[in-house]
């Protein structure tokens, strides 16, 4: 299975994983693959400049590749996606995650709750 790891949980994979509960079993499975979004990590790199955040993102990327998840490039069929969405949601970070994991057949894991009536791909494991 393909897997899209929105931000929290990307956080959560690498440095806290008592949080993700049974799902860290499903993403450690090595049948699944793992995947961030170029998204993720400028919406990071956002959070981190204005304090919102305080995490090393040039040590969590190592923890990434070290973790095999694989960066998901943010394409011009994604971004059309997300002109086709409603407005469930007021985030665009978000938005582009949802497109990605729509136009590719990934499934979203999250921790939102808004973002379930977008698809059927959208996983919360809260």
């Amino acid at each position: 299975m393909r897997l899209l790891l929105d931000t929290h949980i990307l956080l959560w994979y690498a440095e806290d994983p008592g949080r993700l509960g049974r799902m860290r079993a499903i993403l450690d499975d090595p049948g699944n693959q793992l995947h961030a979004s170029r998204a993720t990590w400028w919406e990071l790199a956002i959070k981190v400049q204005t304090g919102k955040l305080r995490v090393d993102i040039d040590q969590l990327r190592g923890l990434t590749t070290v973790a095999r998840i694989a960066e998901l490039g943010i394409e011009w069929q994604h971004m059309r996606r997300v002109a086709s969405l409603p407005r469930h949601h007021r985030d665009p970070f978000d938005h582009l995650l949802v497109a990605q994991a729509m136009t590719e057949g990934m499934r979203l894991v999250t921790d939102d709750r808004a973002l379930v009536p977008y698809s059927d791909l959208v996983w919360c494991i809260t």
